[in-house]
């Protein structure tokens, strides 16, 4: 539970939230339904269930709140287009795209999505929900503003459990990399957000159709491999034989004598850290049917205690300093702090339906509330500006403040003069 002056201090924020990213409901009562839900998760203790939010003896509360989520057929995409868009324009630096995934294991088999399934995550089978949110990350702070939730094939090919749980049509069974990418793929293309890296893990068989898709969209990207990845590469000296193939991890390994020394502060932690870094520039995976168009850079790190090198990253941006590269990928360690701190505090794995328009319903909420819960309680990770403020233009512009004009390219830690996390 939050303290009393913190919770009256969000609940007022709720209240200026739902005017900013509900406008699309098209009923009062739809955004007062939303305000009680939103209050629930951020104050309520314990499991952040439609029973424990509507409290001991309030049924009608309850039924209204079910049908809320489950039910009714408001459209989620506005509403996350819209606090993505705002979280633009007033968290701090923000600086890439954070893909992370979420597996929710259950006990039984009619939550949607739900199957016995292995999961890297958790390197092992599990009966569990796989999802993934897609996270507005800066240095300071990170905010989900998108979710997919990924379908194994009985959902997607009974035609019975699909209608029992309200999956739509277009709805495909993908693996969870493929979904998130499809989702980044539609946020560059109608949301009008600014161009930023996409950061996120890739399995070895992901990969190539991971590549293709943001190249289609030139979307900057820094990707997480494994180090037994098969990667291309031309030769040395005089005459550049090749291309050769070799496990990633060995190409990096052959440029020890390269590397260089990175010192930096763990999101979290006020302990510092060095790493070893050093980086190969790669023509294409073996696996793909066709050359990359953007030259690709192989990048790995060396922890201060190990032999061997052993995190590994692509990116197409690979003209940017290691350091500053380095730092963008570890916002995956940002993301995962708040994930823990703040989103599974309001819930995010606590919806108990069936359907998949109640998911994407509550984990909608959920992304508001995460946003609520940072922003009310000293704005940590935002501009000075209050976002409470009550004289704004339509859209959630501050009255005499216009939207920021950002630059086309990505920032990267380190371009500005504020070093937060190079020392």
């Amino acid at each position: 539970m939050l303290p009393e002056d913190s919770s009256t201090e969000i609940s007022e924020l709720i209240d200026v939230l739902i005017s900013l990213f509900f406008e699309s409901l098209p009923r009062r009562d739809q955004r007062n339904w939303a305000r009680v839900y939103l209050n629930g998760l951020v104050r309520t203790s314990g499991k952040k269930t439609i029973r424990n939010i509507a409290g001991t003896g309030a049924s009608s509360v309850e039924q209204s709140l079910q049908q809320f989520i489950s039910k009714s057929p408001w459209d989620w995409t506005p509403v996350r287009r819209s606090l993505a868009q705002h979280l633009e324009r007033t968290a701090q630096r923000p600086l890439a795209w954070v893909v992370q995934p979420m597996v929710i294991e259950k006990a039984g088999d009619r939550s949607v999505g739900v199957g016995r399934q292995f999961v890297p995550q958790l390197g092992r089978t599990a009966n569990c929900q796989q999802a993934g949110g897609i996270w507005l990350a800066s240095s300071e702070a990170s905010f989900p503003v998108e979710w997919t939730l990924t379908l194994p094939g009985p959902w997607t090919s009974e035609l019975l459990r699909r209608r029992r749980a309200g999956i739509p049509d277009t709805a495909r069974s993908q693996t969870p990399a493929q979904d998130a990418v499809h989702a980044v793929q539609r946020m560059a293309a109608t949301w009008q957000l600014q161009r930023r890296p996409v950061v996120m893990e890739v399995s070895n068989t992901d990969l190539p159709s991971v590549l293709e898709a943001f190249a289609l969209q030139d979307i900057p990207f820094v990707l997480k491999v494994d180090g037994s990845l098969p990667v291309s590469f031309g030769g040395a000296g005089r005459h550049k034989p090749g291309p050769y193939t070799a496990p990633a991890r060995e190409l990096i390994d052959s440029l020890r004598s390269q590397r260089r020394v990175v010192e930096w502060t763990r999101h979290g932690r006020a302990e510092g850290a060095v790493t070893l870094l050093t980086s190969a520039h790669i023509l294409a995976t073996p696996a793909e049917d066709r050359p990359v168009p953007a030259p690709l850079l192989l990048m790995g790190a060396w922890t201060e205690a190990s032999l061997m090198p052993s995190e590994f990253w692509i990116t197409n941006i690979g003209d940017r300093p290691l350091a500053q590269l380095f730092l963008l990928a570890k916002l995956t360690d940002r993301v995962a702090l708040d994930f823990t701190e703040t989103c599974e505090p309001v819930g995010i794995r606590d919806f108990e339906g069936r359907s998949f328009r109640g998911w994407h319903h509550h984990a909608t909420l959920a992304s508001v509330a995460h946003a609520a819960r940072l922003l009310g309680t000293g704005g940590r990770g935002t501009d000075p500006v209050s976002l409470a403020s009550p004289a704004r233009y339509p859209g959630g512009h501050t009255q005499g403040r216009p939207p920021a004009v950002l630059p086309p390219r990505p920032l990267i830690p380190g371009q500005s003069a504020r070093r937060a996390y190079i020392r």
